[in-house]
């Protein structure tokens, strides 16, 4: 079984920058298309970013495009989750998952396509 380590969670100002991790076990992480989703309260899991195995084709959810850069370090089974301009709406819960087979939809958008999951860390960003 994978498993996918979320970090750099916390509460922040509007306006401030967060960068978020996560990385997963085993060796086959530079194969993974990788998305990061998050939850808010009484809200349904909506997708952020995601991200082929190679970094080449990145997706993004538009109210976090120009905010939000997803980046990945293959040789630390890392993907990163850089968030400038910080804003309330943007507090949530936020997970990492993993796509251990991306086929021909190589940065998956629904959370639906991804085979493994972290618990989640938590960023509140106050006004």
């Amino acid at each position: 079984q994978v498993q996918v380590v979320e970090a750099g969670g916390g509460l922040v100002q509007a306006g401030d920058s967060l960068r978020l991790s996560c990385t997963t076990s085993g060796r086959a992480f530079s194969s993974y298309a990788m998305g990061w989703f998050r939850q808010a309260p009484g809200k349904e899991r909506e997708f952020v970013a995601s991200l082929s195995w190679n970094g080449g084709i990145t997706h993004y959810a538009d109210s976090v495009k120009g905010r939000f850069a997803i980046s990945r370090d293959n040789a630390k089974n890392t993907v990163y989750l850089q968030m400038n301009s910080l804003k309330p709406d943007d507090t949530a819960r936020y997970y990492c998952a993993a796509d251990a087979a991306p086929g021909p939809i190589v940065a998956a958008t629904t959370a639906k396509d991804y085979d493994y999951w972290g618990q989640g860390t938590q960023v509140t960003v106050s006004s």
